[in-house]
């Protein structure tokens, strides 16, 4: 690839490159803001011109290789991942509360040259030190020297839409955190997708993100509006006032929320305050599934016409949608395919099920990852051709609407009898009591598994074991019934708000 043609135009597409043509349209906009900085396009595509420069003729990295990026969410994080990657170095994404052994793994796993951390996070860092890193380098003063002694040209890094352009990786809930490799072609096409879906990302379009870029779906929410030549406001971390203030002041058109934002915002964390958010064109919620009770309190706080439940996996990126004028007719559902998505429900002989019968998920789209990082064995055992095997648990309606029941291994068997927790937890989430659950299985030796629920009340609310014992068994058979309830004030979740059921089920005898 000539630097000719990344000047212009090309037939193999970078995540940089809806950028570079919005610098070309509207160089002066501002594309990114955090707190009081702030890039304009023109800015920021030389910052990931610069960045790219570097890697080759400063830090002496080439094609294929590997970096690693230890950061809280800050204007520089889109031109590193946007930089290294048109330079053809992948970047492996760390979360910023990860431990010392878990920054090692990850540096050790994805073979990282360099290593970019936040001051704030040099302590860790240096203490995860390994033999792989060449080099760690503070986002500051250390890195803007660097980056101010490096090259805006455009950079020919004979870099294809096929190449690797970030590593983020598995939470580790089901096992060791395995690196999914992402394509560039993947993630654009995905950002066509999601234009085409939510209708919230044109030129004049503004968006807020708050969800952690170094996961898949983090870094997407902020890369989609500057990809079609918007505005992103980012948000270093998450706090609700922050989030809905931010919404109000810009006047967003979309932003995304997870549930855990919306159980913060309905318990009375945002102060009560009433927030305008009449601006907003789409809210989205994904990573974690929306309980149905809490569909209805969003439509009534933010209005008709606007919330997207959506469902995707970090391999996969996204699946399916469900669009506003469905979220209160298709009951616990997840939507429809996005453009160019296939799906089918296997049966236990991996032929496809019938409409309405429970099998597990199976996804094929051009969006799909690239296989695990140095795991062959793994990449094959969950793929059969084209389709990826996800290890939910699914069904399709007669309308070809998706439900996902839960995850494979989250199923409960009690005496012969499949439980899926994500229906108890729904029954839960109906008590007026109630502001979050879990339910897992645990080792029982005469049932196999028994049920057991925590509970996290809502603020001031009180109930009984005795009462949610009677509630359950109004609405639930007696062997979906929970065994024991366990009331907590939280509920570990990782970063992007998933619940961590493995740490329930370790700790409930604790």
């Amino acid at each position: 690839m000539s630097t000719a043609v990344r000047n212009g135009a090309s037939k193999s597409i970078l995540i940089s490159d809806g950028i570079r043509a919005s610098a070309r349209r509207t160089p002066h906009k501002v594309a990114i803001t955090e707190g009081l900085r702030t890039l304009t396009y023109q800015q920021l595509i030389h910052r990931i011109d610069r960045v790219s420069n570097l890697a080759h003729f400063g830090l002496k990295l080439r094609h294929g290789d590997r970096v690693a990026l230890f950061m809280k969410n800050r204007l520089e994080y889109m031109e590193l991942v946007c930089g290294l990657s048109s330079a053809g170095i992948a970047v492996a994404t760390i979360g910023p509360n990860s431990s010392v052994p878990e920054v090692k793994f990850l540096c050790e796993d994805s073979g990282a040259r360099i290593l970019f951390v936040d001051q704030e996070l040099l302590e860790v860092a240096y203490a995860a030190n390994t033999a792989c890193l060449e080099q760690i380098i503070v986002v500051g003063d250390d890195y803007e020297s660097l980056l101010n002694q490096a090259s805006s040209n455009v950079l020919d890094g004979n870099v294809s839409e096929h190449d690797i352009f970030s590593i983020p990786y598995t939470s580790g809930a089901t096992g060791r955190p395995k690196g999914v490799l992402l394509s560039h072609r993947g993630r654009v096409l995905s950002c066509y997708a999601m234009a085409s879906e939510h209708g919230a990302y044109g030129p004049d379009d503004r968006a807020v993100a708050t969800t952690p870029m170094f996961h898949g779906a983090g870094f997407l929410m902020a890369l989609v509006p500057i990809f079609f030549g918007g505005s992103v406001e980012i948000l270093p971390k998450f706090d609700i006032h922050n989030l809905m203030s931010t919404i109000e002041r810009t006047r967003a058109t979309s932003a995304y929320m997870v549930p855990t934002h919306f159980a913060s915002l309905f318990s009375g964390d945002s102060g009560g305050k009433k927030y305008n958010t009449s601006s907003l064109k789409a809210l989205i919620s994904g990573t974690a599934p929306l309980a149905q009770s809490m569909k209805s309190q969003i439509i009534e706080q933010f209005g008709e016409g606007i919330l997207f439940e959506r469902y995707g996996t970090t391999e996969t990126n996204i699946v399916s949608a469900l669009r506003p004028i469905d979220q209160l007719r298709k009951i616990a559902c997840v939507g429809q395919c996005l453009p160019a998505t296939y799906i089918q429900v296997l049966n236990d002989d991996g032929e496809p099920a019938a409409a309405g019968v429970v099998g597990e998920l199976a996804v094929s789209s051009p969006y799909c990852f690239s296989g695990y990082h140095n795991l062959p064995v793994e990449t094959t055992n969950s793929t059969n051709g084209d389709w990826f095997i996800t290890g939910d648990l699914a069904r399709v309606d007669e309308e070809g609407y998706l439900y996902i029941v839960d995850r494979k291994n989250d199923m409960i068997i009690t005496g012969g009898e499949n439980v899926y927790p994500r229906e108890v937890e729904e029954v839960l989430l109906m008590h007026p009591s109630i502001s979050e659950c879990a339910v897992v299985g645990i080792p029982h030796p005469y049932w196999g598994e028994e049920i057991n629920a925590y509970v996290v009340l809502k603020s001031n609310a009180q109930t009984t074991v005795q009462e949610l014992d009677n509630f359950c068994r109004l609405h639930l058979s007696k062997y979906k019934t929970p065994k024991h309830f366990k009331f907590s004030s939280d509920l570990p979740r990782n970063s992007m708000g998933k619940i961590l059921r493995r740490k329930l089920r370790d700790s409930f005898n604790t």
